[in-house]
């Protein structure tokens, strides 16, 4: 079975709402998602996206009754840190949490989408490329972007990513870029919902690290 259709993301209500407990348990199973990119450097974003999730876990369990959504912990964070607000707590880890995950949406939908370098059609540098120009890169400074720079060319071939993507089975490319697809629908849905949630509330930052 897929890795990522093993977990799922639940399909959002007519609010967009982003129910807590679901995305918790969700999102939990991504930092995986990165030993499949084979290179070491990749788990400075698996490390990261560990330690957002872990910090938002921490607020929720404080009052499970009261962060009911995303929105919900924002919302109460604000209120009660109004002059950090919102750089601080959950807030914070979900606005950088939530790059990861579109570093992960990009770099699948791209591969879905059939893009590829046409001279190395088995490489994934291209989709990587993508994936860190449009979800990261304007975030970091100078160094970060030259140790992702590195990454990329350590990047996997795309047989070997697809492998790792399948727990290891041998399956048919077109089989597990339909399975890719199938999880794009309501992850990007729920990436997108976190994205307009920030900007409804003005809870984005762009400083760089």
């Amino acid at each position: 079975m897929s890795l990522l259709l093993d977990n799922q993301f639940k399909v959002l209500p007519s609010d967009n709402s982003v129910d807590t407990k679901l995305f918790l348990e969700a999102v939990s199973h991504l930092p995986s998602f990165f030993d499949c990119l084979g290179s070491k450097v990749f788990s400075i974003i698996k490390s990261d996206i560990n330690g957002n999730i872990t910090k938002i876990k921490a607020v929720y369990l404080k009052d499970p009754e009261r962060y009911v959504t995303l929105k919900h912990i924002l919302e109460a964070e604000r209120e009660d840190n109004a002059a950090e607000w919102p750089k601080v707590g959950a807030t914070l880890a979900l606005m950088w949490l939530k790059r990861g995950l579109r570093f992960i949406q990009i770099l699948l939908q791209s591969l879905a989408d059939g893009e590829k370098d046409e001279n190395n059609p088995n490489l994934i540098r291209v989709n990587v490329t993508k994936a860190y120009e449009q979800a990261l890169k304007k975030y970091h400074g100078w160094l970060v972007q030259k140790i992702f720079n590195t990454a990329l060319f350590a990047a996997p071939y795309k047989s070997n990513f697809l492998k790792a993507l399948s727990k290891g089975e041998e399956v048919n490319e077109e089989d597990c870029l339909a399975n890719v697809r199938q999880f794009l629908v309501n992850y990007t849905a729920t990436v997108d919902a976190i994205y307009d949630m920030y900007t409804n509330l003005n809870a984005e930052l762009d400083y760089t690290v």
